[in-house]
């Protein structure tokens, strides 16, 4: 069966070419594996919620734009009732009620939670204000919306690329700061001159654009869509993972064509769900941060966290930009899965916040999985494995003016690096072992150190079983035939 989605179309038709739906979760509740929804140009401000999936890769439940034609599926709505304010001649208020939100409101929701670092005495919220697509800045307080100034940025300055932050000091701030009140939001913006309701300007209000609610919707293609904007929380790995999009804990989506933009975290989820945890640390703070992330791991293995039942994601084609955390995240569901001719760019370089769980590819458990022909530039960090990369491979990579390009952490290996161009000025950390290093070009230096102070899990081949637990005494990898073009720097290692 194909069902058919328009702008022209209602709810209550049949879904047909000539009468299609109006919203694309109606037809996400009227398909059936083996079905296809195809979805005609236009805006379409919705969470897509799939009720079910395909049961096997060549029985799907396929998602696509119509050919040729503008498909945008948004977490946003459009806001046109500002009202100037008399204290400032460009700065316009606009009260949002709670109505607007249901039970997810991004202007009373932080970003917070495990390993978040900074900021520490203000909030960030999960709210965005964009004009004319191009998100503001959460400014501190109403004065300094009413005031611009340069901007302050966190102790973590190191993380950022020089020539831009001199740059972003320089110019005038496009600021927004929210006023919780009882039912309602106001939200003060600084618009330098353009009437906001003559331009289009949208506010987040979804926490999600494609993601179903349920786990278990295995086997679902998105096809040519652009989705953004988005209200997607924190996604450390001890949290129940959201992104803009994602499977939420299944098995074999395939994910392509695609352009994933300005989520407020992550742009493309391949992580866990809530029953294993979820910021228990933050909550509770009775263990370390890393045990309950490794309890994490043994609870989600007695609960059906193998190669039948989640991973195996294909996600390819896609341009992933402008989020605030990741571009694609995932820990324990991400299992067998490629990641391939993706460009990936520009993931947290607004610098609103911080932690250690930033990255272009942000991958914890990634057993098996392939980066390979994708194009990582302008990222914070390009891309990071953290935690039991076994059977990994990232080859033939091009990273690209990113603060740095490669980090792979706390695991034991097997993984192979290969083929890959390494162009930054911070090529690569290694506080890993059982790394194979073959004919990459790396311009810049590399990090390399032990870490004793934490045992990581390490499996059986090609398994999620647990073989044991180990401290990364590293120095064992092999590197093979790579052109190491170095530096001059003074106590940097090159090559």
């Amino acid at each position: 069966m194909i069902y058919h989605v328009a702008k022209t179309g209602d709810n209550h038709n049949c879904g047909s070419e000539e009468a299609p739906f109006l919203t694309i979760q109606k037809a996400a509740e009227a398909a059936w594996p083996g079905d296809t929804v195809v979805v005609h140009e236009g805006e379409y401000r919705e969470w897509v919620r799939p009720v079910r999936g395909g049961i096997s890769d060549s029985c799907r439940i396929t998602y696509m734009a119509a050919r040729g034609e503008r498909v945008v599926i948004k977490g946003s709505e459009r806001v046109d009732w500002w009202e100037r304010i008399p204290e400032g001649e460009t700065v316009w208020k606009a009260v949002l009620p709670d109505s607007m939100f249901g039970d997810w409101n991004p202007y009373r929701r932080t970003v917070w939670g495990d390993w978040v670092v900074d900021p520490r005495d203000y909030e960030v919220h999960l709210g965005e204000v964009y004009l004319n697509g191009k998100s503001f800045y959460e400014a501190q307080s109403l004065e300094d919306v009413l005031h611009p100034r340069k901007r302050q940025f966190s102790a973590h300055e190191t993380w950022m690329n020089r020539r831009e932050r001199i740059l972003e000091q320089e110019m005038t701030i496009y600021q927004w700061y929210c006023k919780p009140e009882e039912n309602q939001v106001i939200v003060y913006a600084n618009f330098h001159g353009a009437d906001p309701n003559r331009e289009t300007v949208e506010v987040n209000v979804r926490k999600c654009c494609f993601f179903p609610e349920v786990t278990g919707c295995g086997y679902i293609t998105v096809r040519g869509f652009e989705l953004s904007q988005a209200a997607s929380p924190w996604a450390p790995p001890t949290a129940a993972q959201f992104g803009l999009i994602g499977p939420n804990w299944s098995k074999g989506w395939l994910i392509e064509e695609n352009r994933i933009h300005d989520a407020k975290c992550s742009g493309v989820c391949l992580g866990k769900e809530v029953s294993t945890g979820d910021n228990e640390f933050t909550k509770r703070g009775f263990k370390p941060g890393y045990q309950y992330q490794l309890e994490a791991v043994f609870r989600a293995r007695q609960q059906g966290w193998d190669k039948e039942h989640v991973g195996s994601h294909t996600v390819r084609h896609n341009v992933i930009y402008s989020c605030g955390q990741n571009g694609i995240v995932g820990h324990l569901g991400c299992i067998f899965s490629e990641i391939y001719e993706n460009e990936i760019f520009d993931i947290a370089k607004k610098h609103e916040y911080y932690g250690h769980e930033i990255a272009g590819i942000k991958l914890h458990a990634a057993i098996d999985v392939q980066i390979v022909n994708n194009y990582i530039h302008d990222c914070s960090l390009g891309t990071w494995l953290d935690w039991q990369a076994q059977g990994t491979r990232v080859g033939r990579n091009v990273y690209w003016g990113n603060d740095r390009d490669l980090m792979v952490e706390v695991t034991h290996g097997p993984y192979l690096v290969d083929n890959n161009i390494f162009t930054s000025p911070f090529s690569l950390v290694n506080a890993a072992q059982g790394g194979a290093y073959v004919h990459n070009l790396i311009c810049g230096f590399i990090q390399h150190y032990p870490v004793l102070d934490r045992a990581t899990p390490y499996h059986f081949p090609h398994s999620t079983e647990i073989l044991g637990t180990a401290v990364v005494y590293g120095a064992d990898d092999r590197w093979y035939q790579n052109i190491f073009l170095g530096g001059e720097e003074d106590g940097v290692d090159y090559g």
